[in-house]
């Protein structure tokens, strides 16, 4: 019997097997694109009242959408709010002082009369730099829009050199006490932005009352590619 060239006996067995195994350890990869992120624990004091979040994580992979100019990012974590020092007021009709002369993009912590107003959210931006914003929303921001999502999913159209604020979390605090939140797997969608793309949460608490004054907490900034 005539048998072709290096691929007799033992030796054609061990190519065959080497073969076998790199195949199966390749086929993989190209499923597990997702990255998934851990992001740092944070604190920010204001008078009476401390924002606490930890198990921030991020997992960005491509879009559900399956195009080449999107992506997705789902996003984790928890927050406390220890609030001893606020009043006892609930949420009434008006909505004053809304503070967003100054700062656009924060709507979704305006005073509606309870004694302090939570928002948790995430800024995120194509082709901008996310890092330096600590201050606002303000300056060279062309656009910024405020959209809500409690728990599920959304998309987000975000052109090059435009910021979106993405609310996912809002709650009005009635009296003294320690508040908890947390969201898992909140899904964005990010279409249109071709170059790359960066998000970070903000989670702002304003409080009411004679001593007026607004907290923000940010994450640190991360890729979503």
């Amino acid at each position: 019997m005539i048998r072709p060239a290096g691929f007799g006996g033992t030796r054609g067995l061990v190519l065959a097997s080497v073969l076998a195994a790199t195949l199966w350890w390749e086929a993989p990869s190209a499923a597990a694109a997702d990255v998934t992120l851990a992001l740092p624990n944070g604190t920010q004091r204001g008078d009476g009242v401390t924002i606490v979040k930890t198990r921030e994580r991020a997992r960005v992979g491509p879009s559900m959408a399956a195009n080449g100019a999107g992506r997705s990012v789902w996003v984790s974590g928890d927050v406390r709010v220890l609030a001893p020092g606020i009043d006892t007021r609930r949420a009434g009709p008006f909505n004053f002082p809304r503070g967003e002369d100054a700062m656009p993009g924060s709507n979704g912590t305006s005073s509606t009369g309870a004694a302090a107003s939570l928002s948790i959210g995430y800024v995120v931006g194509c082709q901008v730099e996310i890092g330096a914003m600590q201050a606002g929303l303000g300056g060279s921001i062309s656009v910024v829009t405020i959209l809500d999502s409690f728990g599920g999913s959304f998309s987000l159209p975000l052109a090059p050199g435009r910021i979106i604020y993405a609310q996912i979390e809002r709650k009005q605090l009635t009296k003294p006490g320690t508040y908890y939140f947390n969201w898992r797997n909140s899904q964005m969608d990010i279409q249109g932005c071709g170059g790359y793309a960066q998000a970070r949460s903000r989670v702002t608490l304003e409080v009411t009352g004679s001593d007026h004054q607004k907290i923000t907490l940010w994450g640190r900034p991360f890729s979503i590619g």
